[in-house]
């Protein structure tokens, strides 16, 4: 069977070449454009605060609001993967999410701006696009790196925005601009991306190595969805591990602007640089903990993928301990990118163990562990609205929970249907699918 139309069981990222990398860099690019919009307004807030006059609840509502959506449409998107198949509802997503990027700079109060946040939050819904996506592309000997690579490129939005938004503000300001209409303007830039991302997802993408789901077929095949996965615990443990890992990293980017301002008095420009590098260790970080999930499980099977995950939380919660306890500005940032290591390899490791769990079934798996993500993002942010509890004890709170966690998932028994047994019979897991 030719390459063209069948699973890749080898990663070139620097290639271009067949449906399958195409698929791979316009997946992880629509990503990474998405989160360019979702989180365009995290490192604006110092001066959205200021201009709208909002309360620590308030900015705390927002941030709830920017991940609340995202919980519910992160479960449908997955079902839409399943049955219009990935580039469809990409698309779709793409045109319909652009239109609240482009109307917030419309709104002019609290409610208002709440209402366009909560908007936004679905456009976050993309990332279990970029994995079922991917799965559908690669063997399950890669299934883990290329979704790291893909998921951890795509977060990378999230650290570009933090430092490329405060600087398209400042030139809007520079070109003579207030700073209440520069904040609205530079939303324009990620919603002009998102109309040209649908363009290059639909012209160059195909649902399948095989061709799109209305070409093979498949669509017809997949309209059933086998709901007692819901019985799973090792799904819920999966979704528990992602709400703390990636969760963390959503509420993370709400907030570090806020944080290094408040805290270590930093400028907004600067507050949003150091934000940046944050979401900057996605660039290989997330990889990481992916190619490590696919190592361990080839030797150890999906037990020591579960071992790896636990592990890699574990150290995150110590490192966001550490974080909180931060006194000085150097000690921040270092423990900022201590934490940010381990986090990311988790959010790797949590989707190199995915695709495994229930393999007729994929993308309703990845939208029920992507929604854990946004859930801990929204339960995450109350803690940051409470006017009792401040930034550093939040902090510390999470950090607590999530070495909890990790002793969930260490206990978890991933074991049902092991790495090994899916390796050596790559075409069965493929047609499954």
């Amino acid at each position: 069977m030719s390459t063209q139309t069948q699973q890749l069981n080898k990663l070139n990222i620097f290639s271009l070449k067949g449906v399958q990398m195409r698929t791979f860099h316009t997946t992880w690019l629509m990503f990474f454009v998405c989160f360019f919009g979702w989180f365009g307004l995290a490192p604006l807030m110092p001066t959205i605060r200021a201009e709208l006059h909002l309360t620590k609840a308030e900015v705390g509502n927002t941030i709830i609001a920017s991940v609340a959506a995202t919980i519910i449409a992160r479960l449908l998107i997955g079902k839409l993967c399943d049955t219009w198949g990935p580039r469809k509802t990409a698309v779709r997503l793409l045109l319909v999410g652009c239109i609240p990027v482009f109307l917030v700079g419309l709104a002019h109060d609290y409610t208002t701006f709440l209402l366009f946040r909560l908007a936004i939050g679905v456009i976050g819904a993309s990332f279990v696009i970029t994995q079922f996506h991917t799965s559908m592309m690669f063997a399950p000997n890669i299934k883990g790196t290329a979704n790291a690579l893909t998921g951890g490129w795509g977060n990378l939005g999230g650290g570009v925005t933090n430092m490329v938004m405060p600087l398209i503000f400042a030139a809007i300001v520079g070109f003579g601009y207030t700073k209440a209409e520069a904040w609205r303007y530079a939303m324009i830039v990620p919603g002009v991306m998102m109309l040209v991302m649908a363009y290059l997802y639909n012209r160059y993408t195909k649902d399948t190595p095989a061709g799109n789901y209305d070409e093979t077929g498949h669509k017809q095949t997949r309209t059933k969805t086998d709901w007692s996965i819901l019985t799973d615990w090792r799904i819920w443990a999966l979704m528990l591990a992602y709400a703390m890992c990636f969760g963390m990293e959503l509420t993370f980017d709400n907030v570090a602007s806020l944080h290094f301002v408040d805290t270590f008095h930093l400028t907004q420009s600067s507050a949003g640089f150091w934000a940046g590098v944050f979401g900057f260790m996605n660039l290989f970080a997330r990889a990481l903990g992916g190619i490590a999930s696919d190592k361990v499980g080839k030797k150890f099977g999906m037990r020591g993928k579960g071992l790896l995950l636990a592990g890699v939380l574990l150290l995150e919660g110590l490192g966001l301990i550490l974080f909180a306890k931060s006194g000085s500005l150097p000690v921040a940032i270092l423990s900022m990118l201590t934490f940010a290591l381990f986090l990311k390899m988790s959010n790797g490791a949590t989707y190199g163990i995915v695709p495994f769990v229930n393999a007729k079934n994929v993308g309703l798996v990845s939208g029920i562990v992507g929604a854990g993500g946004n859930l801990g993002g929204m339960l995450f942010g109350f803690l940051f609205k409470s006017s009792s509890i401040t930034y550093v004890e939040a902090f510390t709170y999470i950090g607590y929970t999530v070495i909890v966690v990790s002793v969930i998932v260490f206990v978890t028994k991933f074991q049902k249907q092991t790495v090994p047994d899916t390796q050596t019979d790559s075409s069965k897991l493929a047609a499954a699918m």
